[in-house]
């Protein structure tokens, strides 16, 4: 019968082939599991030197995705430090040379215009459209300007 370390080992290889996690995460998912401290410590340790645990590569992947999906900037860092992983990794990930902002609330705010349109008045589709741009995570300066922007055309 495996050890406690085997266990938690092979637990920690489970949850990492289901989904790509941070650190925290899989540290936090084996203590709900009930492995001994040390146990964890070590698979963490083990999984780190074996590469299958890297939170630079998973903040890095985390945010291509989530940018590719049209969230912005400050939801993604928000997202990233619930997940428990460090600051300067989650500055290394957001750093996207090719990324425009600006097009990407463009292209977010005209989706959502589009279904507030059918059914709210103007004022109360800039009020609701600006929220929704901050609730994805854009600057509220940027928001303010891109409603102005596509409600304009």
């Amino acid at each position: 019968m495996p050890d406690d370390l085997e266990r938690c080992y092979i637990a920690g290889l489970r949850i990492l082939n289901y989904r790509f996690n941070s650190e925290a995460e899989l540290r936090a998912k084996l203590d709900r599991k009930e492995f001994p401290r040390d146990a964890i410590d070590a698979t963490i340790e083990r999984l780190r030197r074996e590469k299958w645990l890297d939170d630079d590569r998973y903040a890095a992947a985390y945010a291509r995705t989530r940018v590719r999906k049209g969230i912005g900037r400050a939801r993604i860092k928000r997202e990233l430090m619930n997940a428990g992983v460090e600051s300067t990794a989650i500055a290394r990930a957001l750093d996207v040379p090719d990324h425009d902002e600006r097009a990407a609330a463009v292209v977010s705010a005209k989706k959502r215009l589009a279904i507030l349109r059918r059914r709210n008045d103007d004022d109360v589709i800039r009020e609701k459209l600006v929220a929704y741009l901050f609730r994805q995570g854009y600057d509220s300066t940027l928001a303010r300007d891109v409603v102005r922007e596509v409600i304009a055309k």
